[in-house]
């Protein structure tokens, strides 16, 4: 089962469960990395994908047919342009072809940007209070 159907779950257990063995590994493993370097952010699902919240959508993810979606947003995606410029993306995702390795520790890099710019927007909304 891939994400075009449109299966109830309610949480990222259930998602990773509906994909086969080698996806589900691939899945768990994203979702390790995310948990280890934003430790702060709360998980749930939007726009029916894994999404990880701190002071807003943090990160999302999603397997497919053919690839794994990550979507970290566009500044996440602009802060690494160059090194994502061999995937396949667009303004706010990126595609990881599933024939070819996963980069796991850019993901990693792209997390922890994602939260240090997610910890300055809200301390920033939190100065003008």
């Amino acid at each position: 089962m891939m994400n075009e159907n449109k299966t109830q779950f309610s949480n990222i257990d259930e998602y990773i469960a509906l994909f086969p063995e080698e996806i589900q590994e691939i899945l768990t493993k994203i979702r390790k990395i995310i948990k280890e370097n934003a430790p702060e952010a709360s998980e749930k699902i939007s726009y029916q994908m894994p999404t990880f919240f701190l002071n807003g959508n943090l990160i999302h993810f999603a397997a497919f047919k053919h690839h794994i979606g990550l979507y970290p947003t566009p500044t996440g995606i602009d802060a690494f342009k160059e090194e994502l410029s061999k995937y396949k993306g667009a303004k706010g995702s990126v595609q990881f072809s599933l024939d070819q390795p996963i980069p796991y520790d850019l993901i990693k890099r792209i997390v922890i940007y994602r939260v240090e710019e997610s910890t300055k927007i809200a301390d920033t909304k939190h100065k003008k209070k």
